[in-house]
């Protein structure tokens, strides 16, 4: 990404890196519990220092964009499994990564809001630059993307493939 080898960093180096070009989307979401979700989105800037003015109006604009501009300022343990994940989506793109990584980013939510994250999901190659890597068992979100691979017997196959 950008020139960069990542195999030849330092740890500090490598964790800088990860930090400014990829964004994780995790199953479980990893959200602070003494946070607010602001704070948990606003997150990654502080851990590269400190979050200015512009980071924390891009977080308000990503809270408002995955539905939670009403929950901007409670805590994870007051959220649904569902706010939570989308809390998660916001935070892993405060920082407009080049790459983006997913575990199963839908995984916890109820069709719309799942149709809404896909949504922003697929837009993201195109209105940013960011390659998307979706690791996922919702075959309707799966199907959203151009490239979708399934794994089998340890492989990656393309989707359409005819089973062996």
């Amino acid at each position: 990404m950008s020139g960069v080898d990542p195999f030849w960093l330092s740890e500090p180096e490598l964790a800088r890196f990860r930090g400014e070009r990829i964004g994780f989307v995790f199953q479980e979401h990893h959200l602070l519990p003494q946070l607010s979700v602001l704070e948990n989105v606003v997150l990654p800037a502080v851990a590269g220092g400190r979050a200015d003015r512009e980071q924390i109006r891009r977080a308000e604009e990503l809270i408002e964009r995955v539905g939670l501009a009403g929950r901007r300022d409670h805590r994870p343990g007051e959220l649904s499994g569902g706010e939570r994940q989308r809390a998660a989506v916001a935070r892993a793109l405060l920082r407009r990564p080049r790459l983006v990584l997913a575990d199963e980013p839908t995984g916890s939510l109820d069709p719309n809001n799942a149709r809404s994250i896909g949504e922003l999901l697929v837009d993201l190659p195109a209105d940013h630059e960011t390659m998307l890597i979706v690791v996922t068992h919702a075959a309707d979100l799966a199907t959203r993307f151009p490239r979708c691979l399934r794994i089998e017997e340890g492989e990656t196959v393309p989707a359409g493939a005819a089973t062996s």
